[in-house]
């Protein structure tokens, strides 16, 4: 990518309330069948448009045609009962009702090819397409077929291998894995973790991105971030083995978080996407606010392999402050790239 430090968001835009009930996860759709089919590539062309309105370098689909980012991905898999349902701990933070894996899991089809080749279509700029990831998808349902993490992961880490084989053939420049699980589960990220992530890009030659974050801006997740003392070191675990891994972009999140800045120097040779716009609030920030977060990274990653991006998903927040934080951070990385030349 020719840009000096191309923006984009995560992952999540909030969807229209035409759509669903705003401002919620897991909202459920007002449309049905053909209508809810067309509704919700409307909404993907509209979040495409929102994000080069604002001055993105990098549009995405902001998830306008799923659920929850890893549900919905689920759902189109065969081996899970979604009427049998359980209640599990997720990410070992809060409770939710999940279904349940009866049986071998496999994908008969392309989940987001079609969406994919929708978004193609609408932009001559690098797309970029979230995935749940291996570790990630098996804390978020109840196992009663294979009876191991690590067993359940590895078959979804193949799946997800062909879903991104897929994607990448219908256009797409950028696939980034979704693992907020990395930063609770550290004995599994080291066993078999980023194995199965490496498994999920095997193949790939578009560039991939893992995203590792403390959660979408929901009480669980604040209510988290405030038992974790002055520092977050979480980042501590899994960038090391990162850096030695083929994933080429690391994902994380920095703008008012306790992240130390300088864990980003274990990622050094990697490009890094650096979460300069905080989801968990609705202030909005300034374009100084985002070159500073941005410039407190340069000690640790060459400008040219820095990614200014959210922290996180930003499908609970209002559409308006949605909007007015992607045009923040546009015009901050513009305001350091007139600094940097």
């Amino acid at each position: 990518m020719n840009t000096l430090l191309p923006t984009s968001i995560v992952g999540s835009l909030p969807k229209p309330s035409w759509l669903s009930e705003p401002e919620k996860l897991w909202s459920p759709w007002k449309l049905r069948d053909d209508e809810l089919s067309e509704g919700k590539l409307d909404a993907q062309t509209l979040a495409a448009h929102e994000q080069r309105r604002a001055g993105l370098d990098i549009i995405s689909d902001g998830e306008q045609t799923r659920q929850h980012f890893v549900t919905t991905f689920i759902e189109h898999l065969s081996g899970v009962d979604f009427d049998r349902r359980e209640t599990v701990r997720i990410r070992d933070r809060y409770e939710a009702s999940v279904p349940t894996v009866v049986g071998a899991v496999s994908r008969e089809k392309s989940v987001f090819a079609a969406d994919a080749t929708r978004l193609r279509a609408a932009t001559d700029q690098p797309i970029k397409w979230a995935l749940p990831g291996p570790m990630t998808m098996i804390d978020t349902l109840y196992d009663d077929h294979y009876k191991s993490r690590e067993k359940l992961a590895w078959e979804f880490a193949t799946i997800l291998n062909h879903e991104a084989k897929d994607l990448e053939a219908a256009g797409v420049d950028i696939i980034q894995i979704d693992e907020p699980a990395f930063n609770v589960f550290f004995d599994e990220l080291k066993d078999w973790g980023v194995a199965a992530l490496e498994r999920a890009t095997e193949g790939l030659s578009c560039e991939t991105a893992v995203h590792i974050c403390y959660g979408y801006g929901i009480k669980a997740n604040t209510d988290w971030k405030a038992t974790l003392g002055a520092d977050w070191r979480q980042y501590e675990e899994s960038f090391p083995l990162l850096q030695q891994s083929s994933i080429d972009i690391v994902s994380l999140e920095s703008h008012n978080s306790r992240v130390p800045v300088d864990l980003i120097e274990l990622l050094r040779g990697k490009k890094v996407m650096l979460g300069a716009i905080d989801v968990a609030s609705d202030t909005i920030e300034t374009p100084e606010e985002v070159v500073a977060t941005l410039r407190r990274a340069l000690p640790y990653v060459d400008a040219d392999k820095l990614y200014p991006s959210t922290n996180c998903g930003m499908a609970p927040l209002n559409r308006r402050v949605a909007r007015d934080k992607m045009v923040a951070l546009a015009a901050g990385a513009e305001l350091l790239r007139c600094e940097l030349s």
